[in-house]
């Protein structure tokens, strides 16, 4: 075998049809009569249909997303107490709850008052309620505010 004797196998490659040269596809070559669809260059915009009222237009619009809101994912007394348990720590920080799972690293958290809380230890949250807050002053723990600008 040498490189000036190899070709294809049999069939294996067809030709592609020849559009408006005459013949079965010729004319309008496939693209029907007239029209913004005929014409060479036609690109459809996105969402057009014909004219009519596109469905981002009929639909009504209403409301508001602040982009300032700032949102607090809420920690309760109940989980902070079992972690305690398990790992004996007095020092609940973000660093400890990302360690743990209970946090990605952008968010920011609230501590809510459900549930009980055994041990005295310092909590360092960006918020807290008033009722989980006694709730830990009342066990000889203290709450320490995160501030991040």
């Amino acid at each position: 075998m040498q490189l000036h004797t190899l070709s294809f196998a049999p069939n294996s490659k067809k030709k592609t049809k020849r559009i408006g040269r005459g013949g079965a596809r010729g004319g309008t070559s496939g693209r029907g009569h007239k029209g913004a669809q005929s014409r060479s260059g036609y690109s459809k915009k996105r969402g057009f249909e014909g004219g009519q009222m596109p469905l981002q237009r009929r639909i009504p619009k209403f409301g508001f997303k602040n982009p300032n809101k700032i949102e607090y994912k809420a920690l309760n007394l109940d989980t902070l107490s079992k972690l305690i348990d398990k790992t004996n720590i007095s020092v609940i920080d973000k660093n400890f709850l990302l360690e743990n799972g209970l946090l990605s690293k952008k968010d920011r958290y609230k501590v809510l008052s459900k549930g009980e809380i055994t041990g005295a230890v310092t909590v360092h949250a960006h918020k807290i309620s008033i009722s989980a807050k006694e709730k830990i002053e009342k066990v000889g723990g203290r709450f320490i505010e995160i501030v991040e600008y």
